[in-house]
């Protein structure tokens, strides 16, 4: 396991990768080389998960070093241009918005520790939850989409999930605001990881573009899925992509509370998210401990390196 020790010496270490990226080299390549030193399938499978779990639960690391705030995809008060957001309902089962076998559904994809495993550069407590399935999936998805040339090998599984992340998360109904400030997750854990300005940019372009606008013509994220239906922006703010066809998109209706028991998607061939088997209930308090108080200081100092 990637240890706290090794944590608190690769975050100085980002100050000093933001030299320019070869063309000829992936996103994913260059960046586990200047950060990790060996370019195998272990360090870009560790990449991929710091970069992950710090987008959803913030900076974790007790020891700062990079100054680039990160407040996190489970960040309950997220705003956007003035806009609040709270992606937090999405991920604990308090929304029937999961696709489950083409039905909404409250699933509780926080079911296995919450944020304390991400805090020890785990995806979960263990490996038959809703929650390792996210965050594992995500690891392999981010990384196909990366380019890691180790992807798939060794120790680098390949994406087992759905191909179209429209399918996925369909009876979201997620807005321009909800897509931008996940989106500005991504780049920000990126770069406090020491990724280029260009590179952060290059990446929030490619998700945008991908899944931040309406109505999108499919499109191929891991290659060997094919072209897909990609957008996840579907509420009329979102802006309607060029030559988009709405029609392939069905129509959009809001998510509503869940009162019911949270299930898993486990065991169900046509589920969106795969594997899985533990279930709770929907409004069940989620762990999301606090970062440490080395981490709230540096979420005070924010500086655009």
């Amino acid at each position: 396991m990637f240890s706290f020790v090794k944590l608190a010496l690769v975050i100085p270490l980002a100050l000093n990768v933001r030299a320019q990226r070869p063309d000829s080299t992936s996103i994913c390549d260059y960046y586990t080389t200047a950060l990790l030193k060996d370019n195998n399938s272990t360090n870009q499978y560790t990449l991929l998960t710091l970069l992950v779990n710090t987008a959803v639960i913030g900076n974790y690391t007790s020891n700062p070093g990079s100054m680039v705030a990160v407040p996190g995809i489970l960040n309950p008060n997220g705003t956007v241009d003035g806009k609040k957001v709270n992606l937090v309902p999405y991920f604990s089962g308090a929304l029937s918005s999961s696709n489950v076998n083409d039905v909404a559904t409250a699933v509780n994809w926080l079911d296995d520790g919450g944020a304390a495993p991400l805090m020890a550069n785990k995806p979960a407590n263990g490996t038959s939850s809703n929650q390792y399935t996210l965050l594992t999936h995500l690891y392999s998805y981010f990384g196909g989409a990366l380019g890691c040339t180790q992807y798939g090998k060794d120790k680098f599984p390949a994406y087992s999930g759905s191909g179209s992340q429209y399918s996925v998360h369909k009876y979201m109904a997620l807005s321009n605001a909800e897509v931008t400030y996940f989106i500005t997750q991504v780049g920000l854990s990126a770069k406090s990881f020491g990724v280029s300005d260009a590179d952060v940019t290059s990446v929030g372009s490619l998700l945008t573009n991908t899944f931040g606008q309406r109505c999108a013509k499919p499109a191929p994220v891991i290659p060997d899925q094919g072209n897909q239906l990609q957008s996840i922006c579907t509420e009329n703010d979102c802006p309607q992509a060029d030559g988009g066809d709405c029609s392939a998109y069905a129509a959009v209706n809001e998510p509503v509370s869940s009162t019911a028991t949270a299930t898993s998607p486990a065991n169900q061939a046509s589920s969106t998210s795969g594997g899985g088997s533990s279930s709770g209930s929907p409004n069940a308090a989620v762990e999301i401990k606090p970062l440490s108080i080395f981490s709230l200081l540096a979420t005070m100092l924010v500086a655009c390196l």
